[in-house]
Order: C-alpha cells, then structure tokens, then sequence
C-alpha cells in the first residue's frame, strides 16, 4: 500500500513538474530537471534501492534534455503499470464477489432442495404407514369375510339339505295327490278316495296324509262337499261316539249347527257317524263302508 502511495504521488509530481518545466525558460530546464531527478531517486531510493543504479563512488550526473524524455516514459510506463494492477485487483475483488454469490445462491439452492426431500421423505413414510394400517385393517376384514363364507357356506348346506328333504316330501305328496282328486278352497286343500272304508279307517287314511276327515263349517263348504261326492255317500268328520247325541268334530269343537237330513239324526247309540249325501247329513254305523273326504290346512 505505501509502495502504491509513493509510485502515485511519484506520477503525480512528475506531471506537475513536467508542466512547470515547459512553462519556464530554457534557463531554468536544466536546474528543475536536476531537482526531478534528485526527487525521484530519493523516492526510488525509498521504494527499492534496486530499483535505481548504485554505485560505490557517486559522481556528479550529468543531464540532458533526453534524459528527461526517459525519466517521464519510465514514469508514466510505471503509472500504466500501477493502473494495469488496481485494474487486476478489482477484477479480483469482483470475481471474488461473484464467486461468492453464486456459491451462496448455489449453497441455498442445495439447502432448499435438501430440505424438500427431507419434507417428500417424512411425506412417504406417513404415506407408507398409512398403507400399512390399511393393510392391516384389510387382513382383518378378509379374515372377517373368511369366517362369514364359512359360516355362509355351512347354512347354504344346511338350506340344501332341507331343500332335498322338502323335495322329496314334495314328491310324497305329489304322489299321493294323485292317487285322489284334489281341490283347493279358500286355505285349505281337499281330496276324495276312490275306495270305502269304514269311519275310523277313512279318518286314519287321512292321518297318514297330513291331513283329516273334513270339517264344514258353513254353506259354501257344504256345496263343496256336494260338488265332490257328486252323488255318493262320504264320511265327513262329524261323530258323538264319545257321549250320545253330543256331536263333536275331529278336531274336538262341538257342533253348532249343521245341514241334517229330514229326521236326521235317528240312528241313537247304532249309529254315531256322519256321511254327506247331496246337501244333507245323516247319521250310519262307523264300521259301514264309504268314500271319505280329507282336509288339509295348508297355514297349519
């Protein structure tokens, strides 16, 4: 720094003597021109004593009007050169500063990016756990469906086995269904043999079907009745063979009314059962032969 100091005011005096020495008289060159020369070897004597030419015996310098002309060029190559090396170092300074912002921007640039992958990471591993409690509720629920079709799977076999077992109670009845003539009315299914047997017989018969003797309980069944037996005798399940003259149904309820022949009943203790002959009852021994019809609720 004081080198730089010294060699700008060195520049700086030999301009200004420079100027002095063209504005004086030729009278005057020759002792200004000494004096330059004295000031700027002490100076360069100052800076470097290398710089200049030393000897071990100093003898008087002799100077002429070239030998000015040489000093001021090297001056002025040296105040070049001083320039020359300010301008260097700035663009040092300026490169150093411009290094050191884009390290600094690149330095931030790396921390931001740092810090989002950090961020997208912690997001994945949230993301990742999330998958894995939904894993693990759908293990649970895939075991819960598991135990539901095994438990599905058994009842769809217990519902096919009672499937099988109605089909072939179908198939019963079918049969049987048509071994008579079967009719259906209101809720309940009724059929007439095509054989006689006696009253306990018909009513076992029936039994063996699921069903009974049929019981009437009003007009409209009576002409059922009619309209099945078409002219023939029928048992029906009428009888007071239990107490004379009390008149019970098969299913135990005592007779109200009822549709008896003109003199019916007459038979006494000889005849405790009733057949249907057209539109009207009458009272026969239980051990003669007649058709029967049968009844079957099917809401029973």
């Amino acid at each position: 720094s004081i080198i730089l100091c010294w060699t700008l005011k060195r520049a700086e005096m030999a301009d200004t003597i420079y100027d002095n020495i063209r504005t004086e008289t030729e009278g005057m060159k020759r002792e200004r021109v000494e004096m330059i020369v004295d000031i700027y070897e002490s100076v360069d004597h100052v800076r470097d004593h290398d710089f200049r030419t030393e000897t071990k015996t100093h003898q008087p310098l002799q100077h002429t009007g070239s030998d000015s002309v040489k000093i001021r060029s090297s001056r002025a190559a040296v105040v070049c050169l001083v320039l020359l090396c300010v301008l260097l170092l700035t663009a040092v300074i300026v490169l150093g500063v411009h290094i050191h912002t884009n390290s600094t921007d690149y330095t931030e640039e790396i921390l931001t990016k740092i810090t989002n992958l950090t961020e997208e990471r912690d997001q994945l591993l949230i993301t990742i756990k999330d998958y894995k409690t939904e894993k693990y509720q759908l293990v649970i629920q895939n075991n819960n469906l598991t135990i539901e079709k095994k438990d599905l799977l058994s009842k769809h076999d217990f519902v096919m086995k009672q499937r099988e077992q109605l089909q072939q109670e179908n198939n019963v009845l079918r049969k049987r269904l048509h071994e008579v003539d079967v009719f259906y009315y209101q809720s309940s299914l009724y059929f007439i043999s095509y054989e006689k047997k006696s009253w306990t017989e018909s009513r076992q018969d029936c039994k063996d079907r699921g069903a009974d003797l049929i019981i009437i309980n009003n007009r409209e069944e009576q002409g059922l009745v009619k309209q099945l037996s078409v002219s023939t005798f029928v048992w029906i399940g009428l009888t007071d063979s239990d107490e004379e003259g009390r008149w019970k149904w098969v299913d135990g309820s005592t007779l109200a009314s009822g549709f008896w022949g003109s003199g019916e009943p007459n038979g006494h203790r000889g005849e405790n059962c009733v057949v249907s002959y057209a539109s009207w009852w009458y009272d026969y021994p239980c051990n003669n032969a007649f058709k029967w019809i049968c009844e079957k609720n099917i809401l029973k």
